[in-house]
């Protein structure tokens, strides 16, 4: 059973995304040529615990960062380290917080200085194709309404929609039902109620939609090597439209 949010539970989910939000910002104003991973996971973690909550990451099923950092065809939970970003590269964050046990996750794609034209398309599209997830996430929709929006915009554009990794609900817990493919048909799944809370979250490739893990068991990587780019927001559904918790 998908769970329905009352209205003190998204009080709550409101301010987790507001802190959310607000910590992503720092963390993409650090992102620039020469700096270490590493780096943005500890800013990562200071800026969240100067907000009184908890980066939801760390430690969960042993992922061992707080937030995941994914460089060019890195799709998603890049483990942050040694590594530098350099010019060019395309950089997908991916964060959650636990504020006072209710969790919220957002994630995305942000150029590093000068990139490749294709590079830019890849973003804004990734990005376009959350927005009109977005805008199906209404009452009376069904689920793959969203999934369905997202994968049409990503292909009508030359893109292809990562199978291997989907949204989520997500509320007391960082992971709840339903899983949110970003692909399918319309007019399937369970009917979408007021209450809902969704991360809705496309990973969106370059080139094939194939992807396969490094050997440190996490860091899923395009099977061609051509870059990907991921955007999320966790969405209240209401009766009066979505509401992005994480903006």
């Amino acid at each position: 059973m998908i769970p329905l949010r009352n209205e003190a539970d998204l009080q709550l989910l409101r301010k987790s995304g507001k802190i959310l939000a607000k910590v992503m910002l720092g963390l993409q104003k650090l992102v620039a040529p020469g700096i270490a991973t590493k780096e943005i996971d500890a800013e990562a973690q200071r800026l969240t615990l100067k907000e009184d909550a908890l980066c939801a990451f760390k430690g969960y099923k042993g992922y061992p960062a707080s937030v995941c950092v994914s460089i060019n065809e890195e799709i998603v939970h890049g483990i942050p380290g040694e590594r530098i970003i350099r010019q060019g590269d395309i950089l997908s964050l991916d964060l959650g917080v636990n504020y006072k046990g209710y969790f919220t996750d957002a994630a995305i794609t942000i150029p590093v200085g000068k990139i490749t034209p294709g590079n830019q398309k890849l973003i804004d599209v990734t990005k376009a194709a959350l927005f009109e997830g977005i805008k199906k996430a209404n009452t009376g929709n069904h689920l793959s309404d969203i999934s369905h929006s997202i994968q049409a915009y990503a292909e009508s554009n030359g893109f292809s929609v990562v199978r291997q990794f989907v949204g989520h609900g997500i509320g007391k817990n960082l992971h709840e039902e339903p899983e949110i493919p970003n692909f399918g048909l319309p007019g399937a799944g369970p009917l979408l109620k007021s209450g809902m809370v969704l991360a809705i979250e496309p990973m969106i490739n370059a080139g094939t939609w194939e992807a396969e893990f490094l050997n440190n068991g996490w860091t899923a990587v395009t099977k061609d090597r051509l870059p990907s780019a991921h955007f999320e927001h966790t969405v209240a559904i209401t009766d009066k439209g979505p509401e992005i918790l994480t903006l």
